[in-house]
């Protein structure tokens, strides 16, 4: 939905299981439409759509393109952004690592964001910015060598002069977003402001890095390294990096009792990785490649567990474990004091089929409409609905 100062949100569809386009519009249909009904009836409605690589071939063909396209129109419905992180089957099989394969060292990836952005060009209505995100470069394990990044960074320009050329043929405002997510080669921001670097001295500070090449906010990402909202985003900023979209997304954070350890381990899933950063006393960090992997080693001291695992906005702290909604509102402060900061706003908990009953609410789209009435309170304090 179109909010004051250009801002728009949507939720991201990547919470439904769909790898083929017939299946993503059948999710479209059955629970997008529904979401939509509840919060924004009667109004034009975003959709911040997730198409694997599959669908995106599925929905480049010509037929299929002016259905949706009309699709879209019959139902008030418009595509601001496009999720492109996970390549292939995203639900319902082991994930893990293999989400962030084919990485930016391949051609694969390449051709699947040039193909994402081909589509968004002709979603994305006139006068609104469009935006993709994805893979941080790549998982960091078993280890990254300096070819490898070169690679990627050869990769990623090849992709922002593509955008480039689509936004001039168009006349459409197009960029990429780069999303740090724990233990990848995008990491912190200090990683990130790092690579950017590199990549402008490797293409003589080509202008066209810093007006198609972005980096996609993850508040739950970035709280989980420990992160300030307030230094970590101007850290960025300062680098002259664009904000291309702003992820909103909360993480599970606790004190490593043995009653909370006990009841965190409801949360280790055999589909997603829920990587771990621990602090201890000193501030130093520890980091474990899943939650799994942390609580064996669990006797190791800690003050606080950060976990990668995107629980609904409108969870509230439970008996043994906190959230970290405060990383998410103290960017939402920032946004408040200048709102020109990003216009793309996306709730992200895709985590619906492996969370605890406790957490889940009736059926998937109760819980999108109390993210999006959480959401909306919080904006409407801050002047921006």
């Amino acid at each position: 939905m179109k909010l004051k100062h250009d801002l728009h949100l949507a939720y991201c569809t990547n919470i439904h299981r769909g790898e083929t386009w017939p299946e993503t519009l059948a999710a479209l249909e059955t629970f997008t439409l529904a979401v939509r009904e509840r919060v924004c009836a009667g109004r034009p409605y975003a959709i911040g759509l997730r198409l694997s690589d599959q669908a995106s071939r599925e929905l480049s063909e010509p037929t299929a393109l002016l259905a949706f396209q009309r699709w879209l129109e019959r139902h008030q419905c418009y595509v601001f952004t496009i999720n492109g992180f996970p390549f292939g089957c995203f639900h319902g099989q082991r994930v893990k690592e293999q989400v962030y394969f084919p990485d930016w060292t391949s051609s694969d990836r390449v051709n699947y964001t040039n193909r994402l952005f081909d589509l968004l060009a002709q979603l994305v209505p006139p006068g609104v910015e469009g935006s993709v995100s994805t893979v941080p470069g790549s998982f960091k394990e078993p280890g990254i060598t300096e070819d490898q990044l070169a690679r990627m960074r050869a990769n990623i320009f090849s992709c922002v002069e593509h955008i480039a050329r689509l936004s001039k043929r168009t006349g459409r405002t197009l960029h990429l977003g780069l999303e740090p997510e724990p233990l990848c080669v995008l990491e912190t921001t200090a990683e990130t402001v790092e690579f950017f670097g590199r990549l402008r001295e490797e293409n003589s500070d080509d202008g066209r890095l810093k007006e198609f090449l972005g980096v996609n906010y993850d508040t739950c990402h970035l709280a989980v390294e420990f992160e300030d909202p307030v230094e970590g985003l101007a850290r960025l900023r300062n680098a002259g990096i664009k904000i291309s979209k702003l992820h909103l997304s909360s993480a599970l954070k606790l004190r490593p009792t043995a009653d909370a350890l006990a009841a965190v381990r409801a949360f280790a899933d055999d589909t997603y990785l829920h990587q771990v950063v621990a602090r201890a006393e000193d501030g130093s960090l520890t980091r474990y490649k899943d939650l799994g992997l942390a609580l064996a080693d669990s006797q190791r001291a800690a003050e606080e567990w950060r976990i990668h695992f995107h629980i609904p906005l409108h969870s509230p702290p439970a008996q043994w474990f906190d959230n970290t909604t405060d990383h998410l509102l103290g960017i939402l402060d920032l946004l408040e004091a200048n709102p020109q900061l990003c216009s793309h706003l996306e709730m992200e908990t895709y985590t619906w089929d492996v969370m605890p009953p406790e957490l889940r609410s009736r059926d998937v789209v109760e819980q999108l409409t109390l993210e999006y009435e959480w959401c909306l309170k919080q904006l409407r304090a801050r002047g921006l609905v």
